[in-house]
């Protein structure tokens, strides 16, 4: 509330008669109170975001004695390079194997990498996507937690799906690591590995870059 308080002189003076000093006083209270009740309502009422991570499998610090094999006819080779380039090859390059893979450039588009993946697991996609419509269809709505374990489940018993090795040159994006990640989890490819280049490939990948340009 306002208080207005009026000062006069005391007693009668001749001459010009002087004007009335006003001051106003202003009580911050209930904006105070006022204040800490907005301030507790919006602390009750948000809801504060969790943090996104992303969960990526490291490798073992003990080295293991017997590694599984893997079955070329499943593996896909991504190579990522700088100025965004990404190419990939199937199988495995073996020098011993002639001749070798075809290195094919590829993008980041719904054509490109997203494309590959879905048409190399298209078996377990599919897999995932009815249990995902038959758990919509269903009244009451299943934990997203146990959702999550269930299709991990299903990814561990898939015995068709790829096995996708992510490889990045020195000039190479992180983003992109992380995109091609992204493309994984969209197509549901659950086995994949980051891992270095070898000189087979850095020649492959040299060779694509000499015939490339104009």
């Amino acid at each position: 509330m306002a208080e207005i308080i009026a000062n006069e002189g005391g007693g009668k003076h001749k001459g010009k008669r002087r004007a009335k000093k006003l001051s106003t006083h202003i009580d911050m209270t209930p904006m105070v109170d006022l204040a800490c009740l907005l301030l507790t309502f919006f602390m009750l009422t948000t809801a504060f975001s969790k943090p996104k991570v992303m969960e990526i499998a490291l490798p073992d610090k003990k080295p293991i004695k017997d590694p599984p094999k893997l079955d070329q006819d499943k593996v896909i080779t991504v190579i990522l390079d700088e100025n965004d380039k990404v190419y990939y090859y199937n199988k495995l390059a073996d020098p011993a194997k002639l001749p070798l893979p075809e290195l094919v450039e590829s993008n980041f588009s719904k054509d490109g990498l997203r494309k590959l993946f879905l048409n190399r697991n298209k078996d377990l996609f599919a897999k995932v996507a009815n249990y995902n419509d038959s758990i919509m269809k269903v009244k009451d709505a299943m934990p997203p937690d146990t959702l999550r374990s269930r299709i991990k489940a299903m990814g561990k018993a898939d015995k068709v799906g790829p096995f996708v090795m992510i490889k990045a040159t020195d000039k190479a994006k992180y983003g992109n690591v992380v995109n091609v990640i992204d493309e994984l989890a969209i197509t549901n490819v659950v086995r994949y590995a980051i891992v270095d280049l070898n000189p087979i490939e850095i020649k492959m990948l040299e060779a694509k870059k000499n015939t490339s340009k104009p």
